[in-house]
């Protein structure tokens, strides 16, 4: 072995539920960040981020079952830090910290990788990201049908044909709950059961209710209620009889109400959306309205979702702020958006590959700054001892579109020869119209 080998070779690996992202995968990942970024900010959105760390008391006690899967540990200074499960605590600690600089209500956008330590499997990773809009400062449900609109707004964007945004709220199933004589200290096994209903179906939930301590007649009574299903705006006049007089009940309706109003107003079509009293979402931080967005076709399920939190920033705090938002999920997005060909993703960043000869090689830097300058993504050979056919064929295995050739004839000349690598159509062109014929070329595909 060399001695400049450094010692035995290494295995090159990497961890289970982690990932590598080559090029085409990132090209991918980068346009639907940018399409949900151009949403956001064009409802007013601000970008934030947050260090990946966290001490650990920041982070427990806020999330559930989520906290479970929390990479957690001690650091090279003894402290006791966690990896970030989510986006939300996080938002909750800087408008805490920063309650000065920041103007309530305050409208926040993060994306950006978070870290579980769950079981890997098809769309689910331990490290994967979320793309995440809040409103921190208002406790209208007008924020909470914005972060809805954004919703459905982002899935159509990016050419998902068919989903739904199941609407509920958990005060509302707490006054279910109470209607079906569940006690308040098993509200939150109830929302937990109630939210597996698709998954363990109601033979399940109903194990899972009286493991708790429900009877089977309240379970049976649960079920009933959340069950129901109608037009929301009638179904939730139909609640309103049914719970009269249960405490919560009235202000959980009067906030859907608002929202199922305004929502056509925001541009979101009543296909988007349902009232769906099974949601309950898993976090302990939600307090009023949940939503969750399921692909229906491609059959994926759940996309993304998220609700109202109000006591979370008020857990850093001392006193309540109201928050609500939602979260998207990316990878379970890029999944369906890959396999269904939902977006037309070029295989390279480059526009044009300029291919040379050795004589050309400063002209032809020269002119790649020109092109540039037009705007043009342009990948300058790197091999000027290489024959023009060898670098021709690599611009055309990198999937570049187009060529540009510079030989010392077409510099005399002015001019230089322009190659569609798809078709093979090739021409001599003005080095003045040159950024002009190359955007023709690409536009051709």
């Amino acid at each position: 072995m060399s001695s400049q080998s450094g010692g035995a070779k290494r295995q090159a690996r990497v961890l289970k539920g982690f990932r590598d992202y080559l090029p085409e995968q990132m090209i991918l990942r980068q346009r639907i960040i940018g399409i949900f970024r151009d949403i956001f900010e064009r409802h007013g959105f601000e970008p934030l981020d947050t260090p990946a760390l966290e001490y650990l008391e920041i982070l427990t006690g806020k999330a559930g079952e989520n906290e479970k899967l929390m990479y957690r540990f001690e650091d090279a200074g003894g402290r006791e830090v966690g990896l970030r499960y989510d986006l939300t605590v996080p938002l909750a600690r800087v408008v805490a910290m920063h309650q000065n600089d920041l103007a309530l209500p305050f409208k926040r956008y993060h994306i950006a990788p978070v870290w579980r330590a769950e079981n890997p499997q098809r769309g689910r990773f331990r490290e994967f990201w979320q793309c995440d809009a809040d409103i921190v400062g208002s406790a209208s449900p007008l924020a909470d049908a914005e972060v809805i609109a954004i919703m459905a707004e982002a899935l159509e964007a990016i050419g998902i044909p068919e989903f739904v945004i199941r609407i509920s709220h958990r005060r509302l199933l707490e006054s279910l709950g109470h209607a079906a004589g569940v006690p308040p200290e098993l509200a939150t096994a109830l929302y937990r059961s109630i939210d597996k209903l698709d998954k363990i179906g109601p033979e399940g939930v109903t194990r899972e209710l009286t493991a708790a301590g429900l009877s089977e007649k309240q379970a049976a009574k649960v079920l009933e209620l959340v069950t129901r299903r109608g037009e929301p705006l009638q179904l939730l006049a139909e609640l309103r009889e049914a719970l009269a007089g249960i405490e919560g009940a009235e202000a959980a309706i009067a906030d859907l109400e608002q929202i199922f109003r305004v929502l056509p107003a925001f541009g979101v079509a009543p296909k988007r959306y349902t009232l769906d009293l099974t949601l309950a979402r898993g976090l302990d931080y939600y307090t009023g309205p949940v939503f969750e967005a399921t692909v229906t076709e491609p059959k994926v399920g759940s996309v993304g979702g998220a609700g109202r939190y109000d006591g979370l920033v008020g857990a850093f705090l001392g006193r309540s702020i109201p928050a609500t938002g939602m979260s998207l999920g990316l990878e379970r997005i890029i999944e369906v958006v890959r396999e269904h060909g939902l977006l037309p993703i070029p295989a390279t960043v480059a526009d044009v590959a300029l291919v040379f000869f050795p004589e050309t090689v400063a002209p032809a830097a020269q002119l790649a700054s020109t092109l540039r300058a037009e705007g043009l993504r342009v990948d300058l050979s790197l091999q000027p001892h290489r024959g023009v056919g060898d670098q021709l064929k690599l611009a055309d295995r990198k999937g570049i579109p187009v060529a540009v050739i510079l030989g010392s004839s077409e510099l005399e000349a002015g001019s230089a020869q322009v190659k569609d690598l798809r078709s093979g159509e090739q021409c001599g062109v003005p080095l003045a119209e040159l950024a002009t014929a190359v955007r023709d070329y690409i536009d051709r595909a």
